[in-house]
């Protein structure tokens, strides 16, 4: 078993991005989920998966409670050695310090020596509400996303989305190395930019020729070089895509937002009908919007697997739905 440490503050939106690199997950705690296997490498493409751990056990939220639980489980590591523990968004009072050092103690008795600075291994013990989890660090995520915020692109546009968000998206909706992942409404390519860095191949199009050429700037500057990353844009109408049946893997989008949407004709029609496409051309969509879209999916044939909210401030929260 595994314990997750999960970012942001919806845990139910993170473990769905976590079901991307991971089986048998379940909620253990705030911040916390456990799953029965894991897949590392895919788990450091992860959005809000901080990093994962190989469970040595759980018990209540004291340090005496962490400390029986070290003292009782078969040590098979080799090296040196770290404790990390953490109060998990503050909702125990434990003294981590004070954990820190009961648990190293607990490793120096049995023969370790403890480094600090760059240890071979690194116990994590995790405090969250009643329960304490113990487990040796297997993988951390990959960061970095600050360098790809949408102002530092080469190719920027007001209202473009986080790169951190848009990864979790592309992982839902299934970004992988050797995958096609498609965005009909691709705007700046925020959200293939991050589909490709996990090493998927990436399909854009956009209504407007600039959105085209903007992203395939974007994607350009970040893919080029990347192994096993290749990608296409073009200019064309996501209600009549210029692919085949089941040409991709996944489609992932963000729908037009009301008045600020530039869409000729109905909205609604629009998204209805893009929707259709993606039917058409993948088994697995994640539509995002400034409202919920499911009556249009399951007009268009999809079904809802799961749905989510996200506010980003007072007038606006976006509605993402998982379709398959």
């Amino acid at each position: 078993m595994y314990v997750l440490e999960l970012g942001g503050e919806d845990d139910a939106f993170a473990t769905c991005e976590a079901a991307s690199a991971a089986e048998g997950i379940e909620s253990l705690a705030t911040g916390l989920a456990l799953a029965r296997a894991v897949d590392p490498e895919r788990l450091r493409t992860l959005a809000y998966t901080l990093r994962v751990s190989r469970l040595v056990g759980r018990g209540e939220a004291t340090v005496e409670s962490a400390r029986a639980l070290l003292e009782d489980a078969p040590l098979d590591r080799d090296g040196t050695v770290a404790v990390r523990a953490r109060d998990v968004r503050r909702t125990t009072d434990i003294d981590t310090q004070r954990a820190e050092r009961r648990l190293g103690g607990v490793l120096t008795d049995r023969g370790y020596t403890v480094d600090l600075d760059a240890p071979d291994n690194e116990l994590r013990a995790l405090f969250a509400d009643d329960s304490c989890t113990v487990g040796w660090l297997a993988a951390e995520s990959q960061r970095g996303f600050g360098s790809r915020a949408p102002t530092e692109k080469p190719f920027f546009q007001p209202g473009s989305m986080g790169p951190l968000f848009a990864r979790a998206l592309a992982n839902i909706a299934g970004a992988r190395p050797g995958s096609v992942v498609l965005d009909p409404m691709c705007g700046t390519g925020g959200i293939l930019v991050e589909a490709g860095l996990v090493g998927a191949r990436v399909v854009g199009f956009d209504a407007q020729s600039k959105m085209a050429r903007g992203a395939a700037t974007n994607l350009a500057h970040y893919l080029d070089g990347e192994s096993g990353s290749k990608f296409a844009t073009g200019r064309a109408d996501a209600t009549h895509l210029p692919l085949a049946d089941d040409a991709v893997d996944g489609v992932v989008f963000d729908a037009p937002y009301g008045r600020q949407s530039k869409i000729e004709g109905d909205l609604h029609e629009v998204v209805r009908g893009a929707l259709a496409e993606a039917n058409r051309v993948a088994p697995r969509t994640v539509i995002v919007g400034d409202r919920p879209w499911t009556d249009a999916a399951r007009a268009a044939g999809w079904e809802v697997e799961e749905t989510f909210e996200r506010r980003v401030h007072r007038s606006l929260t976006r509605h993402i739905a998982v379709l398959s």
